[in-house]
């Protein structure tokens, strides 16, 4: 009989999280936090001197999303923060890698997703409407990075992103910091949430 691959991670909390049946009580913001804050999106390919990590996209759509939905509570805000938490083990493959994988990779996500959600007191699932905020909120994030960050020309990411509302987007800047500071910036936002809700 053929051995079982393993597939669990050990966590710098010295958690164990099992990848095929993820749970509540192995989940840790700090996890979270540190994953995320060291996995670059754009594969990398981004301008400056640090990558632009899922920690710092995860707190500028938590920002958008509060801009552009109305009357979104802690709880949302929170769900926002956490829409790209499963990143933290499973990495962030870009579009047509995930579609190169298949569903098994969309199966992966959900699991973790409920875990996270459940561990924080947000439903498994959440809204569908809610959903669709996050997600608009996540596509001018995505404009954002790839005018500012990416090299796309506007045009170009209006192409593939659609065409955000300049006032949303006021005052936003995006500016590259070390791992650390994003992580703790990721701590910090979610403590402030979760004493909201």
């Amino acid at each position: 009989m053929a051995k079982q691959p393993r597939a669990w991670q050990r966590m710098l909390s010295g958690r164990r999280l099992d990848l095929l049946d993820p749970t509540p009580v192995d989940i840790e913001i700090e996890d979270i936090a540190h994953g995320l804050a060291f996995v670059a999106r754009w594969n990398g390919q981004t301008k400056g001197d640090f990558a632009y990590s899922v920690a710092e996209h995860s707190l500028l759509v938590e920002t958008l999303f509060t801009r552009m939905a109305r009357d979104v509570t802690p709880q949302w805000r929170l769900a926002a923060l956490l829409h790209d938490a499963p990143e933290y083990v499973i990495g962030d493959m870009i579009s047509p890698v995930k579609a190169a994988v298949g569903p098994g990779y969309g199966a992966l996500d959900d699991r973790l997703t409920a875990a996270i959600h459940l561990r924080f007191g947000l439903p498994a699932t959440i809204p569908v409407k809610v959903k669709r905020q996050i997600k608009a909120a996540d596509k001018v994030s995505a404009w954002m990075e790839a005018v500012q960050i990416a090299g796309f020309s506007q045009s170009e990411a209006t192409r593939f992103f659609g065409h955000p509302d300049p006032a949303v987007m006021e005052g936003l800047d995006i500016v590259l910091r070390p791992p650390r500071d994003v992580r703790q910036a990721f701590t910090d936002r979610h403590a402030e949430l979760l004493a909201e809700i």
